[in-house]
């Protein structure tokens, strides 16, 4: 678990941000606007439950991008730099840095484009709408890209069962809160059916099809008494690759 993910717990991280508005800048929302276009049009939607037309789509882009390509592209920065930037900026990074490896556009043609808006901020924006484009984005905001399946097998808990959860060799992206390694919780709830995650973790162990749990901590079990509100419960929803027997 890198160090800039799920801060539960670490300490001297400074104040904290009590901004509630979703989007501060104007341009924040062409950054969300970017990402959902690219999940809309990711090439791994062909094998989505819901049936999307991908491979006919009028675009360019063939590649998978999803909440885990998003992720893994901001767990990779160094910490330091991490926190410098602002929640929308890391995703500007993260997707800038995704078109540059991937081969869309050279680090040199990003940083020509960078200095052109710079120099000339009013400058026009590339619009090219697609009828084809709009319907499919349409279509994936209003189906999602759905991680529910028939489970396979039953599900190793049940609602009261305590159990503890595993510590697995940090890896480029994972689900697994740090803060929550080795804790011990109950299980509150066995969510009906099995959920798939968008890539494998490898080693994490996420991926296929796999039962999910919300599980019940005690916060002073987390975080110790003395830093812990009395009476605290602290829930949170793990894939059953995370969870184990408590003995």
């Amino acid at each position: 678990m890198k160090l800039q993910h799920h801060l539960g717990g670490i300490e001297n991280l400074g104040p904290v941000s009590t901004e509630k508005r979703v989007f501060v800048e104007p341009w924040e929302k062409r950054i969300f606007g970017i990402h959902t276009v690219m999940m809309a049009e990711s090439a791994h939607l062909k094998d989505a439950l819901h049936a999307y037309p991908v491979d006919a789509l009028p675009t360019s882009f063939k590649s998978d991008w999803t909440w885990a390509s998003l992720r893994t592209g901001a767990e990779d920065m160094q910490p330091f730099e991490y926190f410098k930037y602002r929640y929308y900026e890391k995703w500007l990074g993260g997707i800038s840095q995704f078109f540059v490896d991937q081969g869309y556009i050279t680090a040199q043609e990003l940083a020509d484009k960078t200095a052109h808006y710079r120099g000339n901020p009013d400058a026009a924006l590339p619009d090219k709408p697609d009828a084809a484009l709009f319907t499919q984005i349409d279509a994936y905001l209003l189906n999602g890209d759905s991680g529910y399946h028939t489970p396979e097998h039953a599900a190793r808990f049940a609602k009261g069962d305590m159990v503890r959860i595993a510590d697995p060799e940090a890896v480029d992206h994972t689900r697994l809160p740090g803060y929550l390694r080795n804790k011990t919780g109950v299980v509150d709830l066995v969510y009906p059916g099995a959920f798939s995650y968008f890539v494998s973790t490898g080693v994490d162990g996420i991926g296929e099809p796999m039962p999910v749990y919300r599980i019940a901590f005690n916060a002073a079990d987390i975080w110790g008494e003395g830093k812990s509100e009395a009476n605290t419960t602290i829930y949170a929803d793990l894939y059953e690759a995370y969870v184990q027997p408590a003995n």
